[in-house]
């Protein structure tokens, strides 16, 4: 079967408040059935102005749980997202600029 990786991603100013909360999409993938409290690895997420990006100026994995499973059956084909948990990026310390 195939699932949707998906990562909240909140976007913050240096003093902590909120500037922007987006869904990342790390894409689909064909597994066997996911579980929650199990580990995905992943790039690190970065910002490039305020898009997040993969930050892959280091060959370093990232590990994120999986922490909910969401089953979509109101469209034509039933989608399966799991959700990693949620990241904090804060503008001026994530940003990777031109990489």
């Amino acid at each position: 079967m195939r699932y949707d990786i998906c990562q909240l991603v909140k976007i913050v100013d240096m003093n902590d408040e909120l500037i922007h909360e987006v869904e990342f999409d790390h894409g689909e993938v064909e597994t066997p059935i996911p579980t929650i409290g199990a580990t995905v690895v992943t790039y690190p997420l970065g910002l490039k102005e305020f898009t997040v990006v993969y930050d892959k100026r280091t060959n370093e994995g990232k590990r994120s749980k999986i922490v909910d499973l969401e089953i979509n059956l109101l469209g034509e084909r039933s989608v399966v997202k799991v959700l990693l948990e949620t990241v904090t990026l804060i503008v001026g310390q994530h940003d990777i600029g031109e990489f």
